[in-house]
């Protein structure tokens, strides 16, 4: 059930869950509730839990480390990633004026060091850039990676959101880890920018989030885009005898740069059909079926 995102020191699961809806932002979980849905997704295999310091207006990694407090066993059988960079305007930062980024060195030290307190742990698996800022500075981003790392606060460093200029940018001043994109049938830059080739040449593993479009293949009154493709996942629902989600997540993990998907449901139901949706294995013109489906057009 794990893979190894290259070059990293820890295992994360092959199916990876977002924690970004456990709190505020989302179903509003208690720390019972979140304390059961990581037992549950640990059973399951899913190890890996993915957090941003933004999150809930900054509170959900602390909902989710309330929820491990005192249980060096659950801790023992996770892997944590979150995220740093990103400056909400709310009022848990009262000295954020502005939706801003900020990727100075005292800050993402800062910033993980509060992720630590927030997650009740030693350490962080993987911190992640959330998003690219204008004003970054690689050398001293590089400079806070290595501070971390040197001190056993954060194993494994990445990005999020980033272009393959930016991230060839960081990662030449220090070794990435991942990057962590938006990617699905409704979704193809990644495909055709530049990135995923990018992350096949280095040998890293992307994860990628809103896999399902945001629920967009399940809407009531879907687009024609949507209409498209769902017409072929249907055909292969059929085939297969399997679920859309399994699909359209089979889709994902055919491709050959080992695409880790993020899944953001707090149901444990729909964690486990995303499991379930690994040991499915589409043919190349299924795959191709569904690329067409969502271009509108057959490929050149």
């Amino acid at each position: 059930m794990n893979t190894k995102v290259s070059k990293s020191e820890s295992l994360f699961s092959r199916i990876v869950a977002g924690c970004m809806n456990w709190g505020e932002w989302g179903a509003n979980l208690s720390i019972e509730e979140s304390q059961k849905l990581i037992e549950d997704c640990i059973a399951i295999g899913v190890t890996t839990f993915d957090h941003a310091d933004i999150y809930g207006h900054y509170t959900t990694e602390a909902l989710f480390g309330n929820a491990i407090k005192g249980k060096s066993s659950l801790r023992d059988k996770i892997q944590l990633v979150t995220k740093c960079g990103i400056r909400l305007v709310t009022p848990n930062r009262p000295n954020n004026k502005i939706k801003s980024y900020k990727t100075t060195k005292k800050y993402i030290i800062a910033s993980a060091e509060q992720s630590l307190i927030n997650l009740q742990t030693d350490y962080i698996d993987m911190l992640l850039i959330h998003r690219p800022s204008p004003l970054m500075n690689p050398s001293e981003i590089a400079e806070a990676f290595e501070i971390l790392k040197s001190s056993g606060k954060v194993q494994n460093f990445g990005v999020s959101n980033f272009d393959t200029s930016q991230f060839d940018m960081l990662n030449d001043s220090f070794p990435l880890q991942t990057n962590q994109i938006e990617i699905s049938p409704l979704y193809l830059a990644p495909f055709i920018d530049g990135s995923l080739d990018q992350c096949i040449k280095h040998n890293i593993e992307p994860m990628a989030y809103s896999t399902l479009a945001g629920g967009k293949f399940f809407s009531k009154q879907p687009d024609e885009r949507v209409v498209r493709i769902n017409k072929v996942v249907n055909q292969l629902i059929q085939k297969y005898n399997v679920s859309a989600d399994q699909i359209l997540t089979a889709w994902l993990l055919k491709h050959p740069s080992g695409i880790v998907p993020v899944m953001g449901s707090t149901k444990i139901n729909r964690i486990q059909s995303a499991v379930n949706s690994l040991s499915l294995q589409i043919t190349d013109e299924e795959w191709f079926k569904i690329w067409e489906a969502s271009t509108g057009q057959e490929v050149a």
